[in-house]
């Protein structure tokens, strides 16, 4: 996959983006869909568990290795503890801005301070590196149309496109032409421990549910 080094939420928050108007993405739905490709990635690491619905930290001392996703896992544990589906919502503008910075030290995005009102300090994000969006965007579109079968793609991999189908990213018509492929890397993204199906179904019911709600600032 292009970029393969960069976590499920830093490349969900690339995809999201419009390489033909390069400039500051929205926060609302954007960060509940970066926030859902965390906790799906922390679950298939098995850092995040399922307790009877509850996101549970498997081990209070294991990490990621990755800032946005550790940032994660020390907030779900200093928490009350919450269901998966409010998870992606609750507080994710923690995890948008984590991704957002690292993407900019990344060279992916560039980040552009700006003053609210004329007053108040602030920062929007412009897209940097407009040609390694275009080249994930059509690698993920590759892998929904396929021809790679979905038992060969990464949990990761898969999870990208269902996340994105999801979110409304991927062309209608194309999700429409390719729905049971869809169910298939949705199964496949959840596919690596027992349990992980039903966290992967929950994220992936939140994000479409916010997908269809009126847009938040």
């Amino acid at each position: 996959m292009t970029d393969g080094p960069l976590s499920l939420p830093a490349r969900l928050c690339l995809l999201a983006w419009d390489s033909a108007r390069p400039t500051a993405a929205g926060t609302g739905r954007l960060a509940d869909l970066v926030r859902a490709g965390a906790l799906t990635e922390l679950a298939q690491r098995g850092l995040l568990t399922d307790e009877d619905g509850i996101a549970t930290p498997l081990d209070l001392d294991a990490r990621a290795g990755d800032a946005v996703l550790d940032g994660l896992l020390e907030l779900v544990h200093e928490s009350c503890p919450h269901h998966w589906r409010t998870w992606v919502t609750l507080r994710a503008r923690v995890t948008l801005d984590a991704v957002r910075e690292q993407l900019v030290v990344g060279g992916y995005l560039r980040a552009e301070k700006k003053r609210v009102l004329g007053v108040f300090p602030s920062v929007d994000h412009a897209l940097e590196r407009v040609t390694a969006v275009d080249a994930l965007r059509e690698e993920t579109l590759r892998l929904l149309q396929g021809p790679p079968p979905v038992a060969e793609l990464s949990e990761r991999d898969a999870a990208l496109v269902a996340l994105a189908v999801a979110a409304n990213l991927l062309p209608e018509k194309d999700v429409r032409a390719h729905e049971q492929r869809v169910e298939e890397l949705s199964e496949r993204a959840g596919a690596g421990a027992p349990g992980l199906w039903k966290i992967v179904r929950e994220v992936r019911g939140a994000v479409a549910a916010e997908s269809t709600a009126p847009a938040r600032a």
